[in-house]
């Protein structure tokens, strides 16, 4: 079998005793909308085809599909700590970081943001899951406190954005827009006129960012995928619904320590 086809950070693929990983909707099974890796268990895909495509994710790593740590994403500021793979029902929040070798973390997207974070030297890695709602409410900057907690520094961390919705393609309205200078002043500059007068184009990753920068993490990337205007390597949440589609797929991001 055909390992899927995973893209990397350029950043992060330079860190020392760190793997990762993010995939696109290529190389799994599942099929119709769903087609063809799509690992999200809250889809309405088949469950055994979501099951054969998580062991195929995870065997990227080396590693049985219950080494895989995902939340249950509810676009909060939630993150948790994984000593080791977790039993039964996925616990809710929207980060997930480690300090163990072979915990592997990850983070379902379709759209949203998948923000990786490692300190090599600390060996601390985190996998974020970062919406409009995460990034305005903080995610970030509680991923990176928590990281520190054990032992990181925002000088020594590596992250980079994986394939999220674009700027090009992130058009909302005006209340959008004053919802984010209301609770974050200076916003505006993540905003640029969209193809009606009353509308702008929001920039996500760029806002992930500068939300990094604002914690310290300097080295940042995103890796400059759209979601949601490639759609023949991505699952996308706006193009379904722009599409009347019932579902969509969920992309994985993950990161793990070497052993």
């Amino acid at each position: 079998m055909t390992p899927p086809p995973i893209l990397r950070s350029a950043l992060l693929a330079a860190v020392p005793g760190v793997a990762h990983a993010f995939f696109t909707r290529r190389g799994g099974v599942s099929t119709g909308i769903y087609e063809s890796l799509n690992l999200g268990r809250g889809s309405r895909d088949a469950t055994g085809a979501v099951a054969q495509n998580r062991r195929r994710a995870a065997g990227v790593f080396g590693l049985p599909p219950g080494a895989l740590n995902v939340c249950w994403q509810t676009h909060s500021a939630r993150i948790l700590v994984a000593d080791r793979p977790w039993a039964g029902e996925r616990p809710r929040g929207d980060g997930v970081i480690t300090v163990r070798a072979g915990v592997l973390c990850g983070v379902l997207s379709a759209d949203c943001a998948p923000v990786l974070i490692a300190d090599g030297e600390a060996r601390i890695v985190a996998a974020l899951h970062a919406g409009w709602r995460g990034a305005l409410d903080g995610v970030v900057a509680a991923a990176v406190e928590a990281m520190k907690g054990l032992g990181a520094r925002p000088s020594r961390m590596v992250a980079a954005i994986g394939p999220c919705i674009g700027p090009a393609s992130y058009e909302v309205g005006p209340d959008f827009l004053d919802r984010f200078e209301a609770e974050a002043p200076g916003s505006e500059r993540f905003f640029t006129p969209g193809d009606a007068t009353d509308k702008r184009r929001f920039d996500l990753p760029g806002y992930v960012l500068s939300r990094l920068e604002a914690e310290g993490v300097e080295r940042a990337e995103w890796i400059g995928r759209d979601t949601c205007a490639e759609q023949d390597d991505f699952f996308s949440n706006r193009r379904a619904v722009q599409r009347g589609e019932k579902d969509y797929g969920r992309l994985l991001s993950a990161i793990m320590l070497d052993a």
